[in-house]
């Protein structure tokens, strides 16, 4: 089956949904975006996307701060996606990418004045950091955005030139990925990712205030460690130097779920490998996305609905 995409308020094959080469927010980054994952359950044949309702509260949240106004929900761009996942068929892994946006065909740096528009589109995306090897990070020499030049609480596009420019930093420096610190110098987050780190047996990730982006998956993992494991995390400023201390590191983020840490700027987290309390909130975070831990499954949407209704009608015959 074809992929298909949400676009001009209509569903049509992916490879037709085009914007003109006027478009606003290709011009000047004058839109926003989520991530959201759907997880495969093959034992139940079903396709769970996971927290979607805390996806789109957060992407209306980044509406307003570039004065975008759709028409909307969070219920309806919801079922929009499961629609979409529906007609696509997709029987794996997917990534979704919904994008609010200044539509207008216009030139001329502004907010106001413009057609706003919203699209989605549903891929396959590979593992996009290694969690069976680890993660090798680097100090970017880049500096993380401050929330008073463009608000890092908001996914806007415009914003991961930032990322982009310490990622591929990191890459050209034999590095996996980056860390970045804020302009006084304290552990801000990966180019795409959230950082944990585990000092004194206790988690520790730095507060909205060092210009992070407010992680669904961080804040599922914070949850999740006080409720299955009964850690508390710290969320304070933490200094450069910490990370070479620190017992473990993990990154955590939509497309990077929970991805150990095994070297920071050439020094080995712990020992190099992945720690044991990393390895807990894997396990524990990977059941729950699959829908297979009963005490979360409120986090997880079934697409294929129909279908589970009808193999149960079955094997109750």
């Amino acid at each position: 089956m074809p992929a298909y995409a949400f676009f001009k308020k209509q569903f049509m094959p992916l490879s037709e949904a085009k914007i003109s080469i006027l478009t606003h927010a290709f011009h000047y980054g004058t839109a926003c975006f989520d991530g959201i994952r759907g997880n495969w359950n093959g034992e139940q044949q079903q396709l769970y996307l996971f927290r979607i309702n805390d996806h789109y509260e957060r992407l209306l949240n980044g509406c307003r701060l570039l004065k975008i106004k759709l028409p909307y929900s969070v219920a309806e761009l919801s079922q929009i996606t499961i629609q979409l996942i529906e007609k696509s068929g997709y029987r794996e892994d997917v990534y979704i990418r919904p994008l609010a946006y200044k539509s207008s065909e216009a030139i001329g740096v502004r907010l106001h004045d413009l057609e706003d528009d919203f699209l989605a589109i549903a891929t396959t995306l590979p593992p996009y950091l290694d969690t069976e090897k680890g993660t090798r990070c680097g100090t970017s020499s880049w500096r993380r955005i401050d929330d008073t030049m463009i608000p890092a609480r908001g996914k806007i596009t415009g914003t991961y030139v930032n990322s982009a420019l310490a990622k591929t930093e990191a890459w050209e420096n034999g590095f996996d990925e980056a860390i970045l610190l804020t302009h006084d110098g304290h552990v801000s987050e990966g180019s795409g990712e959230n950082i944990f780190l585990v000092l004194g047996g206790k988690l520790v990730t730095p507060p909205t205030s060092d210009n992070i982006l407010m992680g669904i998956t961080r804040d599922t993992v914070m949850k999740i460690a006080k409720k299955e494991l009964g850690i508390d995390t710290e969320q304070r400023s933490i200094d450069r130097s910490e990370l070479y201390i620190a017992e473990e590191c993990f990154l955590t983020g939509t497309a990077a779920h929970i991805s150990q840490v095994i070297e920071i700027d050439h020094r080995p987290v712990g020992n190099g490998k992945t720690g044991k309390i990393t390895a807990e909130l894997q396990k524990i975070y990977f059941e729950i996305i699959q829908g297979k831990n009963p005490k979360h499954i409120h986090w997880c949407t079934p697409v294929y609905v129909k279908q589970v209704a009808t193999q149960h009608s079955q094997s109750q015959q």
